[in-house]
């Protein structure tokens, strides 16, 4: 290997930290990436040293909305534009920096609230807000995407890995490690046999998504197995069971931050792009409801979804609120306030 060369050995990262910092790089390369996963099944030590440098790295993120502690960040970043020219290293692990001064300023059980570790295990409580999806690592390697609005609380022992899936949706692309790994969800237990799945929990139901390797899903008294590309849909009050195709484009790009829909209810569309955004879009007429939508859009991006209505639908938005907009059909907006 050529001493030049950006990914040899020598000049890999050695600790947790450090890779936290290269994999947040915009030029870490593929090679790289592949050595990471190396280095963290090298030893359970590195795998949970990295979970607890990134979850540091995430519950700041988490803690963005409040104005006390957006006032100390900007603060913290106040200072830290002083000394730009210190080591890449530092610059690229500013929101740890951040978070030491949150923690020094507000406590340490702030940060942390919902982490528990004791002799019986690691329990913990992951919870999003408007943020875009997060891609975390859990206690055992398990990689989780958590999007957003969404909850999940997780105990790791000697005997189980479990997770529950209090609200919202996630993603998981289980550590092939003993104990059994299970998620549930509404009284539903899925059962993982080595493989990446979802599950979303949604007002009426429990959608499992199956998009490689094998589940069993019980619900009620009946266990099903899925197959890669297959969904079951359970409905909340147990009365169905449905086994059905899986979009895996629309499933894969929401981790990335894309919402694919396709012939998609207006009042569903809209109820799950306001998740999204702290700009919510309401409708006027409710006969709008029924439009069957299609298209693809940026998780977030309210105005985008506007124009594309308007070019595509014919419906125009009223702002009728502070972060509120309404949309009506034709013209009947003009008369209630200003185009968007």
């Amino acid at each position: 290997m050529n001493a030049n060369d950006a990914t040899s050995p020598r000049s890999l990262p050695t600790s947790a930290e450090a890779w936290l910092a290269r994999l947040h790089a915009p030029d870490c390369s593929p090679t790289e990436r592949a050595a990471f996963v190396r280095w963290r099944a090298q030893h359970p030590a590195n795998a949970k040293a990295y979970a607890e440098v990134e979850r540091l790295h995430d519950s700041v993120a988490l803690l963005a909305g409040d104005p006390l502690l957006r006032a100390a960040g900007l603060a913290a970043r106040r200072r830290t534009a002083a000394r730009r020219d210190q080591r890449r290293l530092l610059a690229r692990l500013l929101p740890v920096a951040i978070a030491a001064s949150v923690l020094l300023a507000f406590g340490v059980s702030y940060l942390l609230r919902g982490a528990h570790v004791d002799s019986s295990g690691y329990s913990r409580r992951y919870a999003s807000a408007t943020e875009p999806p997060r891609r975390l690592t859990l206690d055992d390697g398990t990689v989780m995407v958590l999007d957003t609005d969404s909850t999940v609380t997780t105990h790791f022992d000697q005997q189980r890995r479990l997770v529950t899936l209090e609200r919202g949706r996630a993603e998981f692309s289980v550590a092939h490690a003993p104990p059994p790994f299970e998620v549930r969800a509404g009284g539903n237990v899925i059962r993982d046999t080595g493989t990446v799945f979802q599950v979303s929990k949604e007002r009426d139901a429990v959608v499992v998504g199956l998009l490689d390797g094998s589940v069993l899903v019980t619900h009620g008294q009946q266990t099903q197995a899925l197959l890669p590309a297959q969904q079951l849909r359970i409905a909340a009050d147990g009365s169905s069971a449905v086994v059905g195709v899986l979009d895996t484009q629309a499933a894969q790009a929401w981790g990335r931050g894309e919402l694919v829909f396709r012939q998609r209810r207006l009042d569903s569309l809209l109820e799950e792009m306001n998740r999204y955004s702290d700009i919510k879009l309401l409708l006027g007429d409710q006969r709008l409801a029924d439009l069957r939508i299609s298209g693809s859009f940026h998780a977030g991006d309210q105005q985008a979804l506007v124009k594309a209505l308007d070019a595509g639908w014919g419906l125009r938005a009223v702002t009728t609120g502070n972060h509120e907009l309404t949309l009506y059909p034709g013209q009947a907006s003009n008369a209630g306030g200003a185009r968007h």
